[in-house]
């Protein structure tokens, strides 16, 4: 949503200050349009690997729904982690292999539907916990590998931004070119009236303006957010792995779970009291 908003803002204030001194129809101009945005893509095409460029188009159509990172997915993943320890903790480690083995047949798993949503999420807890159950029991050497595929995963995630990124800096430049262009079609009409040249010389600028509104109004602050997303999404797998890590250390549910609490980002971070009334109600 405020992706929407923010985009009505930078349409609004725009056609807000031209308006009164001058007519939008002189900012129509399809063909600058083509050569900007066309020459741009084609960029993006050949800089990019074909999972990068499916990844960003997916990724910024996401961008018009709100981060499913919030205060509520936090609390659901640290109440599943807390059932899947509790049940470890009274039964054993063997008694969550069959949850862990099939998380969708789980009645552990399926109690958390933002958690079931996201693949990876699932894959990341399952595998670490098949490994404890399996006895890989060094915090350290666990903890290299959970680094180790966070940063993996995380880079991947910041490619779309990367990419969208370097389309944003490209776009003045091909806003330029179709400049360039236009003043190579102006010189043509140098036998016209001034008002005929005037008409193809305010052509020409549109494409300077286009490339340059296009990159800073529109494709950069895209791919700043795609950067959020993506951070957001390191921050949820950094609560995962903080709760793995403190129950991998031995300590009781309720205080492995403390420890995620604490790395849940500040904006999203329920208090102690909010936590401990809901684990109350798991128990």
């Amino acid at each position: 949503m405020k992706a929407i908003v923010g985009t009505l803002v930078v349409i609004g204030c725009l056609l807000g200050g031209y308006l009164p001194h001058g007519s939008v129809g002189i900012l129509i101009q399809p063909l600058e349009v083509v050569i900007i945005c066309g020459s741009a893509f084609g960029a993006f095409v050949i800089a990019n690997p074909g999972w990068v460029i499916k990844k960003s188009f997916s990724a910024a159509l996401g961008l018009a729904k709100p981060s499913p990172y919030n205060k509520d997915t936090y609390m659901e993943l640290l109440g599943l982690m807390f059932r899947l320890f509790n049940k470890a903790r009274r039964e054993g480690l063997m008694a969550i292999e069959a949850d862990v083995e099939d998380p969708h047949a789980s009645e552990l798993f399926n109690s958390s539907p933002k958690i079931m949503a996201d693949h990876h999420v699932v894959d990341f807890i399952c595998d670490y916990l098949r490994l404890m159950i399996s006895g890989a029991s060094n915090p350290y050497q666990l903890e290299d590998l959970m680094n180790l595929e966070m940063d993996t995963h995380h880079h991947e995630a910041l490619a779309p931004s990367e990419a969208i990124g370097k389309v944003a800096e490209a776009l003045p430049g091909f806003g330029i070119v179709a400049a360039v262009l236009g003043i190579i079609v102006t010189m043509s009409y140098l036998d016209a009236g001034p008002l005929e040249i005037a008409h193809h010389m305010s052509v020409a600028l549109v494409g300077t303006f286009l490339g340059i509104l296009a990159a800073y109004g529109f494709v950069a602050p895209i791919s700043a957010d795609l950067a959020n997303r993506a951070n957001d999404e390191g921050a949820f797998y950094g609560t995962i792995k903080a709760c793995l890590m403190a129950n991998l250390n031995g300590y009781a549910p309720q205080i492995a779970i403390e420890f995620g609490r604490k790395a849940v980002p500040g904006v999203n971070r329920p208090n102690f009291q909010e936590v401990d009334e809901f684990l109350q109600t798991l128990k």
